[in-house]
């Protein structure tokens, strides 16, 4: 903590045997290592008088070496404060930092010592059912032909007026901005000559990676401010389920050369074994005291410090884990949600990690909101033509009452998604049958295999105009149905305008053209089409509207004969028509609206008791006709 006379540095280790604080110049060479003091506490303090805003600074840590018991202290290594927030570089990967008795001060980043700066946040200006737009800040702003080249991939560029055009055009809520904090490159990368560029490997929790956030908090909190004056909400994507110190072939960079016992999770009678529920090598310990004060700190520090309206957490069952496996009320999660700073933040869970139990939709506490995989899968499987999919189609347009009533819930907390940073773009769940993710370097075995898509007649790019055109209604079809699904929608960024990853579905490692947004490729027949649903979506209450549907006249499914769905038509395998007949005010006026899908490669009428007029995004609306349905589309139809 900076004071007018110096700095007073703390940090917390129980298995440490010291605890030194090294000092650096501007140069990164070391100019001082003092010994910290260790309180009952089992937090290392020193004070260092005449210390200003800017020093450099790292700790080592000294103890016992046995990685079989869990302990990995080595005082070679130089280790970042888990409490930074600022860093003087980026993190590189290079075998030393995981080598015994090796220096690594030469490659660790130096914190950097930082004055707070704390306002009082305003209420978020989210609420769930509006539009979240999930954007990893490099690729979408590096090819932006309006943005000047030295602000390109940074967070600063989100707050440049050709950006915040788009999102306004487009309708968004809130940009949900993939990790941002300081990570480092998984180790079989660097030999492939291929880098992380998405973000989901971290060190630190609270200090902002300098590749992204050149100028540190202050660049957040600018940018934010910037979107919030628009009507734009921020909410920050961050992991605390693992760190990029990964398994025991890993780096010593930070937790792991403080107290690996305590900050990880370990296998039951054997610390030398890490639990493995994320994945990636470690499990953060989140049941451990201090490191639930450290990831409630780190929220806090985002909320006070730049404005933040709310956080996605990664993998967040880990969140909820304990010895017995994850429990929705667990310590860590009910902290989150009695904090004072915290209580009225937009939370967003990834239900699930690949541990024990770890599939969890459904099972989080009001009010996290939660990443709808369920609505995805059917949703894709309706539009490709799988059979016995009306049901599930009109269960996630309802809200997914079956997953979200669970407790005497009365409200849906679903995010519903076709396409997110993980798996296949939206244009290219349309162009591709199969993932190609050679340029990889694993032979393709990487990302996920069921990605129900569909390529219309080739595989990947073609020059075919008809195959072109079937692409561009397939994916006018799927945003219009996210639109118009109950609960908050969420589109990755580019996907609005049909980005590609050339059938790549696992882009993490490809931080160069492949996943940067080209710009001057994107469709705009189709960014005008997402607008278009975008503003019905504001338009109508019934879209914004959470609770669940009772089905006394606030909707009704019917068949194209215009007469309720009957037990036989929902079980229909290869039924091809559904409408949805909402109750919903347009403006002060109270009215039905008719949403009617066709997936068929025929155009379906349908007969609408009543005067009806299509609703179109030129605004020629035509009055007394009878509803007919292109094909491989949906309609939208305002009763008279």
């Amino acid at each position: 903590m900076l004071f007018e006379t110096g700095v007073d540095f703390a940090v917390w280790s129980d298995h440490a045997a010291r605890i030194d604080l090294c000092l650096f110049d501007e140069a990164g060479k070391e100019i001082a290592r003092l010994p910290t003091a260790r309180g009952d506490d089992h937090v290392h303090r020193l004070f260092v008088d005449g210390l200003k805003e800017g020093a450099r600074y790292g700790y080592r840590a000294d103890g016992i070496y046995a990685p079989d018991s869990g302990l990995w202290f080595d005082p070679s290594k130089l280790l970042v404060d888990p409490y930074a927030k600022e860093l003087d570089r980026p993190f590189q990967h290079d075998p030393v930092l995981g080598t015994f008795g090796s220096d690594t001060q030469h490659l660790v980043p130096k914190a950097i010592v930082t004055r707070d700066v704390e306002a009082q946040p305003q209420k978020p200006v989210f609420k769930p059912g509006g539009f979240i737009y999930e954007v990893a800040v490099k690729p979408f702003t590096m090819l932006h032909p309006e943005v000047p080249e030295k602000q390109r991939g940074t967070v600063a560029a989100l707050a440049h007026p050709a950006v915040i055009a788009h999102l306004k055009r487009i309708g968004v809520d809130v940009v949900e901005l993939m990790p941002i904090t300081a990570w480092i490159d998984e180790r079989h990368l660097p030999p492939l000559g291929l880098h992380n560029g998405w973000g989901y490997n971290p060190v630190a929790f609270m200090a902002l990676d300098p590749r992204l956030v050149p100028g540190g908090v202050k660049e957040l909190r600018d940018t934010v401010a910037k979107l919030h004056a628009e009507g734009i909400a921020v909410v920050l994507d961050l992991v605390f389920n693992h760190t990029g110190e990964s398994d025991r072939y890993g780096t010593t960079l930070s937790f792991r050369g403080l107290d690996n016992p305590s900050f990880y999770r370990h296998a039951a009678n054997n610390p030398g074994c890490l639990v493995n529920d994320t994945g990636t090598g470690n499990t953060v310990a989140c049941d451990h005291p201090y490191v639930r004060q450290l990831i409630i700190d780190s929220l806090r520090h985002f909320v006070l410090g730049a404005g933040i309206d709310g956080f996605r957490f990664d993998l967040a069952p880990v969140l909820g884990r304990t010895e017995s496996g994850f429990e929705g009320h667990a310590e860590t999660l009910s902290a989150i949600l009695a904090d004072d700073v915290l209580v009225d933040r937009v939370l967003i869970a990834e239900p699930w990690d690949i541990g024990p139990g770890g599939y969890q939709l459904g099972n989080f506490p009001t009010p996290f909101l939660e990443w709808n995989d369920r609505v995805r899968d059917d949703v894709r499987c309706y539009w490709r033509g799988d059979d016995y999919k009306t049901g599930p189609l009109a269960t996630a347009l309802a809200g997914s009452s079956d997953i979200f009533s669970r407790n005497g819930g009365t409200a849906t907390r679903s995010v519903n998604f076709l396409a997110a940073h993980d798996g296949f773009t939206l244009n290219d769940l349309v162009s591709y049958s199969a993932k190609h993710n050679e340029a990889n370097g694993e032979d393709n075995r990487d990302g996920h295999n069921a990605n129900h898509s569909w390529n219309n007649g080739v595989e990947g790019e073609t020059p075919d105009p008809g195959i072109l055109q079937k692409r561009r209604d397939d994916l006018m079809a799927l945003i219009s149905t996210l639109f118009v699904t109950r609960g908050s929608v969420m589109l990755t960024a580019g996907d609005e305008g049909g980005r590609t990853q050339h059938g790549n579905n696992n882009g993490y490692c490809q931080d160069n053209e492949m996943t940067w947004v080209d710009w001057s490729r994107l469709d705009d027949n189709l960014i005008a089409h997402t607008a278009f649903v975008s503003a019905l979506r504001k338009r109508f209450s019934v879209f914004s509207e959470t609770s669940f549907f009772s089905g006394n006249g606030d909707v009704e499914w019917i068949s194209a004969s215009g007469q309720p769905m009957t037990v036989s038509e929902w079980e229909t395998p290869n039924f091809a028509t559904l409408g949805m007949l909402l109750a919903t005010r347009d403006g002060q006026t109270v009215t039905r609206l008719a949403v009617l899908f066709n997936r068929s490669t025929e155009a379906a009428a349908f007969a609408l008791t009543g005067s009806w007029r299509r609703i179109t995004a030129d605004g020629s609306n035509a009055t007394d006709i009878s509803p007919i349905v292109p094909p491989r589309a949906v309609a939208f139809y305002l009763e008279n």
